[in-house]
């Protein structure tokens, strides 16, 4: 009996997996666990790091391949039923008749609606050049086109949205917050003095990122009196706001305290920007511009560079947001200085409020609203 139950046990045993099992195991069944990590070669997590990232290029490459591919087929598709409502008058019945059969012939594959083919056609007829939509429009997805086509009519500020996305992988939401603030109206229009202070490829791009005004509309319609109240609601918000910043804006700290022997002051906002390679400080004004506050920053950007910047950090950058400002007072203020320095207005909202007089001649939400559902319902 004894011999038996030796002999069980040594079967049990050699049936048993010897390594990379965890608890109860059974012939043919067990748990499977990574192999512990010593033993591994010293530069394994650096190969496997590379690996990593390799596969995850490889993975957008086809994501994006594919989008280009599918936005090429759908400019081909719209191209077609342009040329024959031009040739042979193709109206509405005819692409319901269309969309009915290619939904028959390629079960497994959507996009054609009688609505997505209509945006097919007007796709092509905004992008009559292929190469363009090769080049820019296919590089973003196809409901990004689609919200461009519905929300802006000028094909240059469309071809704006269109880079501008592709650049900085803007989601549709924020696609669209952006249009709904006008990205293409302020982007790269605060004074500044870059030209004189950073060198030609740095000065170009840095102008390029600073807007004016800059819109804080998640702020609500409230008209802060205090800095302190526009800050504190700023940090409230920070996902919107390094949104309204734009790309490459990471945030470093909140009223940072600068200690000198007599007094102390407070930096309002401090970033630092990744593709710039320097440090960005933001001070923040709920008054007009006054020539003062330009002494005030440059104190503050000599302060920086001389005891935060690093070795290959480039010349910190400043940005000072008013409530308004004259514009030949601003570029004065900054003519001969030689800090870069940017002046720019700030709003919560970007249309005011309706002359009284006009408040009754323009169609109420649920009017609207009412209106685009009867269209959705006849198309």
């Amino acid at each position: 009996m004894a011999a038996r139950k030796k002999t069980t046990q040594a079967s049990a045993r050699a049936s048993a997996p010897t390594r990379g099992s965890r608890g109860k195991t059974r012939a043919g069944a067990f748990f499977p666990v990574s192999p512990l990590r010593t033993g591994l070669p010293r530069n394994y997590a650096e190969i496997l790091s590379e690996i990593k990232k390799r596969i995850r290029a490889e993975r957008l490459r086809v994501v994006m391949a594919a989008n280009a591919a599918m936005v090429l087929l759908y400019w081909d598709i719209g191209q077609l039923i342009l040329e024959r409502q031009e040739r042979a008058g193709w109206g509405a019945k005819v692409i319901d008749r269309l969309s009915a059969d290619l939904r028959e012939a390629f079960p497994d594959m959507k996009g054609f609606s009688p609505r997505n083919l209509k945006y097919m056609r007007a796709f092509a007829a905004a992008w009559p050049e292929r190469s363009f939509v090769q080049q820019a429009a296919a590089q973003i997805p196809w409901f990004h086109n689609c919200l461009l086509l519905d929300r802006v009519a000028d094909a240059a500020t469309r071809a704006w949205y269109i880079n501008t996305a592709s650049e900085e992988g803007w989601s549709r939401n924020i696609l669209s917050l952006q249009i709904d603030g006008r990205a293409h109206q302020r982007r790269g229009k605060a004074l500044t003095n870059f030209k004189a202070t950073l060198p030609p490829t740095d000065s170009d791009m840095a102008a390029q990122i600073f807007k004016d005004p800059y819109l804080f509309d998640f702020l609500g319609t409230a008209d802060p009196r205090r800095e302190s109240e526009v800050e504190q609601a700023l940090v409230d918000h920070i996902q919107r706001f390094l949104l309204e910043l734009g790309s490459g804006f990471a945030f470093v700290g909140r009223q940072v305290q600068l200690a000198f022997a007599s007094r102390d002051y407070f930096l309002d906002l401090l970033f630092y920007h990744l593709e710039l390679r320097c440090y960005v400080v933001i001070e923040l004004k709920a008054v007009p511009f006054d020539p003062a506050f330009i002494g005030q920053i440059n104190v503050y950007l000599s302060a920086v560079d001389d005891l935060l910047r690093h070795p290959g950090d480039k010349p910190t950058i400043g940005l000072l947001l008013c409530r308004s400002k004259d514009k030949i007072v601003v570029e004065y203020a900054l003519r001969d200085l030689k800090k870069p320095i940017g002046v720019a207005g700030w709003e919560t909202k970007l249309v005011e409020k309706l002359p009284e007089n006009l408040k009754g001649s323009l169609p109420t939400v649920e009017e609207l609203e009412a209106e685009l559902s009867r269209e959705e319902d006849e198309r």
